[in-house]
């Protein structure tokens, strides 16, 4: 942690200056960055650090299923048109992390932080955010994440009566109605591939018609609200009508409707959007995500993916067949211990693809696979998995730990 120069309390100084020490020591025991730890330990020693850390900031929540990480990064390049941005851009997304990138961020102006989905109320209540970005709600690991109508209830009475405005996914349902709670929300049709999670209308139970596009509950009369902001094709449709050019370095539709999101979020701040979009250009990776490697003579693209709806949209921008893909998947406590939702993803989009496995739960993927008629091989490291694929490039899809053991092995 690096320290913060508005005036704190001595204790605060004190809470920073530890969690500094901390992080340090972590870092020197090849621990990761140590921000979590010097968090946890500034926030043990002050309570309160978050709070005063963000005080002298104009604060941009996102939180998501999926995509948060990387809208956050589009976000924070925005905004640096108009000042300088302080981000937990590492993807360290509760309160410890949080409070670890905010103490880096004394001559800031704009404070940019990723909040993972079980804190946002809690986050949103210590930094006084000026915008929050909810992007999708969908399923997730149930023993890390919970049930995704129990976390829209959440976000619906943490948003109530939020100052802040809200900019929100109007083509999810769930999104929708913990966003309805709040006064001020600017909705973008950002788009929603995953429907499995919004077939049952959140405010009454009702079964959802989906007509095209659109979407709506017979019952109660829940229903998408008029989008000021959308994505189209390959452009940004602003509140004016005009329309604005998406180039950006990172694949795929999830991408651009990240972009589009992040646009209104900027405009939020008086940042143009012709602005805003020139500058996600210069994002080419988030976090090591997206990013292409030289590892045994050969070229791979590591990917993450870590739940239902990111397998989705991952298998949409991987190269087709015959390209050979390496899939890994691990059930540690980061990623949650539970591997059901493996079958919840469709692995027959994989067909014709040479497939090699790993991970620690590299078994229950493989009885996936098995089930799905997806031919495999099961693999005991990169290495070998590497030697076992055929000519081309590799795409390499892993949940989060299992992403962070690859790029480890890669040196990436």
């Amino acid at each position: 942690m690096a320290g913060n120069t508005e005036p704190l309390s001595p204790r605060s100084r004190l809470a920073v200056t530890a969690g500094r020490a901390a992080a340090a020591v972590s870092r020197a025991a090849g621990r990761g960055s140590g921000s979590v730890i010097g968090g946890k330990v500034a926030l043990r020693l002050d309570p309160d650090l978050l709070q005063r850390l963000a005080q002298h900031l104009d604060v941009v929540l996102v939180s998501a299923t999926n995509g948060k990480t990387t809208t956050t990064r589009l976000i924070a390049e925005a905004l640096r048109a108009n000042g300088e941005v302080v981000s937990n851009a590492l993807g360290a997304n509760m309160p410890a992390g949080i409070t670890s990138a905010l103490a880096g961020g004394s001559d800031a102006r704009y404070g940019v932080i990723e909040v993972d989905e079980k804190y946002l109320a809690g986050v949103a209540r210590d930094v006084t955010p000026k915008a929050i970005a909810l992007l999708n709600l969908s399923r997730d690991q149930l023993d890390r994440a919970g049930e995704t109508r129990m976390l829209a209830e959440r976000w619906r009475e943490g948003l109530s009566g939020q100052k802040a405005v809200i900019i929100a996914n109007a083509d999810d349902p769930l999104v929708v109605w913990a966003a309805s709670s709040s006064p001020n929300v600017v909705w973008v049709a950002a788009g929603q591939e995953w429907k499995d999670d919004a077939w049952s209308c959140p405010a009454c139970g009702g079964v959802m018609q989906r007509p095209g596009d659109d979407w709506f509950c017979a019952e109660c009369g829940f229903r998408r609200p008029l989008p000021t902001w959308a994505l189209s094709g390959d452009h940004v449709l602003d509140p004016h009508g005009s329309a604005w050019p998406i180039h950006l370095q990172l694949p795929g539709r999830a991408n651009k409707a990240n972009a589009a999101t992040s646009a209104a979020v900027a405009a939020a701040f008086g940042v143009p959007p012709q602005v805003a979009l020139e500058r996600m250009y210069a994002v080419k990776a988030v976090a090591g995500r997206y990013d292409v490697v030289q590892y045994q003579g050969r070229d791979m693209r590591l990917l993450l993916a870590k739940n239902p709806a990111g397998w989705l949209e991952t298998f949409s921008l991987i190269d087709p067949p015959p390209t050979p893909v390496i899939l890994s998947v691990n059930a540690r406590s980061a990623d949650g211990t539970d591997t059901s939702w493996l079958w919840d993803v469709d692995y027959g989009r994989l067909a014709g693809h040479p497939i090699c496995v790993l991970g620690d739960r590299k078994l229950d993927l493989a009885v996936r696979l098995e089930v799905a008629g997806v031919p495999f091989q099961v693999c005991e490291s990169p290495e070998d998995a590497v030697r076992r694929c055929p000519p081309g490039r590799i795409e390499s899809i892993a949940n989060y730990t299992a992403f962070q053991d690859l790029r480890r092995a890669v040196g990436n």
